[in-house]
């Protein structure tokens, strides 16, 4: 008979019952929340179906049931959301996890407490080699659910609808629950040898199982350490590497350590680890290779290589990576992991689709900080300064790149009534494409209501009505990352609206760091506006700056503060001066105030005293390349305005931080039906956005009884 199988006492399982009751508990969990993602998909179908046949409303509950399910719904999301305020200490934070994560951990955590414990009196001698034993059996029944977490190709996240970057966090807290039970294993071990004397050191260096188990137990709490935010962000490159290797020498120790009977747990982790990496492998050459692409053949492409990008530079640091006619699909706010190994041997980086598959074009915007995107960046570069050809056009450079995915999971956002988008830098290549696939919709049935092409097609309509768009960015050169996209929605709506369709798309730009463009931008919106009557203003044209040259901007803004040195000399210039160091409380940038748009003027103009900021952008006018390398520079005058808009007129633009509750009460008073809150972004605008959904959500009582529908909250942050 085996160990497991043997009892340990008058009504208490054997071990071997012990890990067949966890992965019950484990199992029971999944198959709840697969059945509410089986619910979720319903209704989304449901939707769509109802909007392809001109219900009116489809997001609104309607029976009984549906109605109880938003109600249940609304109350987790509330609850799973809800978090402490961070803690500060002297510049450093202290983030609150979510109720909702808490609860889960905790769970997990007390069901492995009570399997170690349950039956014995652990503070009896007499029980630590029976605790000892068990708590082994405990540690190791858990090692498949780490490796179940991990996989990019992840069975659970497949059933329950959350992709694999979702339940990262949950793979790191299973493994420390996994430490915890382990280290209870070796400490009950070791106080059943203490009072033997020297027999630990004896037991430790002669028992090959006992050392073997210590060497584990070691390598695991170095697992858990280096999986710690600080220290991935350290160095990911290496952070990975030693993580596979780590947890391929643990798997081993472990092996070596536990009894035959257990080895059917390493067996199962085995299996996990090499279904994901065969899953994966055969993505990458599937979508990689030509062979399995004949259109592109035919196109000329004779390359075995199926994906050549284009690398070009834009402002604030970042490489625009283009793939024409990519052989790939995906959709808004999915992400892929690029690898170009002419560049960046041995490397391969996940980044976010900034297109949408009707562009015919995959393209990634990716930010500079170091290692791969720093030389992605460097070489975009380079490509910029070579020579043009006789007739004044660039020669195309090409590299071969590698592409493996998609990966991503969320509710589509064309089920839901009303949409609100929070992006904070970056965070647009994800908000901005789930923003024009909805708008693609809206144009596909511009021509009645197209019905389903089978049983299993989903209909391309969208519920949405509604869509509130904010952006944040720095200053402005991060605008023409997608100036002409934007431009394009706001023209497209228009155009809807003309037809007779009820839609609405309403955009705002808040710029933290660079509030002369906003006086600027404002300044030529009144001129254009005084000129233009009404008729000509929905119908015209307008003249987007698609490709801003902010270093070129920049040198502009340096001759004219030149030249305002040499000609003033007077005490209120040396005031200005002495001013930019901080115009705002404190010597703060008063950029970054939190600003209500129901407070600004329609001419744009702020209700704050008339105070301009000084600190960030200057009082200098923005120049093109061609006024910079003009007369204008080297005669000594002051250069004039770009005579173009860098954003649409019709794009709010307030300098500061957004009101993320009254923007989002606002939408969400005008919604009809379920509605979603979307945010991307770094952590503090996440949090920011997460706390005032949760403050507004309980506010209004959604779906309990007020007649406020419910809000779907998803947030998409940036790896931490």
């Amino acid at each position: 008979m085996n160990m497991g199988d043997m009892p340990m006492g008058d009504g208490i399982p054997s071990l071997a019952s012990f890990q067949k009751h966890y992965w019950v508990v484990v199992g029971t969990a999944i198959a709840v929340a697969t059945v509410a993602n089986i619910l979720s998909y319903v209704l989304y179908r449901q939707r769509l179906s109802a909007a392809s046949r001109g219900i009116l409303q489809p997001a609104k509950p309607k029976s009984l049931f549906s109605s109880g399910h938003a109600t249940l719904t609304a109350l987790i999301r509330e609850f799973s959301n809800a978090a402490l305020p961070a803690l500060s200490f002297r510049g450093w934070f202290l983030h609150m996890p979510l109720a909702g994560k808490v609860s889960l951990v905790i769970a997990n955590a007390v069901t492995l407490l009570v399997m170690c414990f349950y039956g014995w009196d652990s503070l009896a001698s007499l029980n630590y080699e029976d605790i000892g034993y068990r708590t082994g059996f405990v540690t190791i029944m858990q090692l498949p659910l780490i490796f179940l977490l991990a996989g990019k190709n992840n069975i659970v996240g497949f059933l329950t609808g959350f992709s694999y970057e979702k339940l990262n966090w949950l793979h790191r807290w299973t493994a420390r629950c996994m430490w915890l039970t382990a280290t209870i294993h070796f400490g009950y071990w070791l106080a059943d040898w203490w009072p033997y004397g020297d027999f630990v050191s004896v037991k430790i260096k002669t028992d090959p199982i006992t050392w073997r188990g210590l060497v584990a137990w070691c390598i695991l709490g170095w697992i858990n350490l280096s999986s710690s935010t600080p220290i991935r962000r350290w160095g990911h490159e290496f952070f990975v590497l030693q993580h596979i290797v780590s947890f391929a020498v643990m798997v081993g120790f472990i092996y070596w350590h536990v009894p035959s009977e257990n080895h059917v747990w390493i067996w199962i982790v085995t299996a996990f680890f090499w279904f994901d990496r065969v899953v994966r492998g055969a993505n990458v050459l599937y979508h990689n290779l030509s062979i399995f692409h004949p259109k592109q053949r035919k196109q000329g492409n004779m390359s075995i290589w199926a994906c050549h990008a284009e690398f070009t530079p834009l402002p604030h640091n970042t490489t625009r990576i283009t793939i024409h006619n990519p052989p790939i699909s995906w959709k808004a706010g999915q992400h892929m992991f690029l690898s170009c190994h002419s560049l960046v041997p041995l490397q391969s980086h996940p980044f976010t689709a900034a297109s949408i598959p009707e562009d015919g074009k995959l393209e990634f915007l990716v930010q500079a900080q170091k290692g791969a995107t720093r030389r992605f960046f460097r070489h975009a570069e380079k490509l910029a300064q070579l020579p043009t050809s006789a007739n004044g056009t660039r020669v195309s450079t090409t590299r071969a790149v590698a592409v493996e995915g998609p990966y991503g999971r969320m509710r589509p956002l064309r089920q839901f009534d009303s949409v609100v988008l929070f992006a904070g830098s970056t965070g647009a290549t994800f908000a901005i494409p789930l923003l024009r696939d909805i708008v693609a919709a809206w144009n596909s049935s511009t021509e009645g209501y197209p019905k389903a092409g089978g049983i299993f097609a989903v209909p391309n309509v969208a519920v949405t009505r509604r869509i509130r768009f904010v952006w944040c960015v720095k200053s402005r050169g991060q605008l023409g990352w997608f100036a002409s996209q934007l431009a394009t929605v706001i023209e497209d709506v228009e155009a809807l609206k003309r037809d007779g369709v009820d839609v609405e798309v309403e955009m705002s730009v808040y710029c933290t760091c660079d509030e002369k463009f906003t006086e600027e931008h404002n300044s030529l919106l009144s001129q254009w506006r005084s000129s233009t009557d009404a008729a000509a203003q929905r119908n015209g044209k307008v003249e987007i700056v698609q490709n801003f040259d902010e270093k070129a901007a920049l040198k502009g803004r340096e001759a004219t503060s030149a030249v305002r040195e040499v000609d003033s000399g007077s005490e209120s210039d040396l005031k200005l001066e002495e001013k930019r160091q901080g115009c705002g409380p404190d010597g703060q940038c008063c950029c970054k105030a939190t600003v209500d748009e129901e407070a600004i003027t329609t001419d744009g103009e702020k209700n704050r005293d008339n105070f301009v900021c000084t600190c960030c952008a200057g009082d200098e006018t923005v120049t093109s390349a061609r006024e910079v390398d003009g007369d204008s520079t080297r005669s000594g005058s002051t250069v004039s305005a770009v005579p173009k808009f860098l954003c649409h007129p019709h794009i709010g633009l307030f300098s500061g931080r957004p009101q993320t509750r009254n923007i989002m009460r606002k939408s969400l008073e005008q919604a009809l039906g379920e509605s979603a809150v979307v945010v991307c972004g770094p952590r503090g605008l996440i949090e920011d956005v997460r706390r005032n959904y949760v403050a507004v959500c309980d506010e209004r009582a959604v779906c309990k009884g007020t007649g406020a529908m419910g809000v779907w909250f998803h947030a998409e942050g940036f790896g931490y």
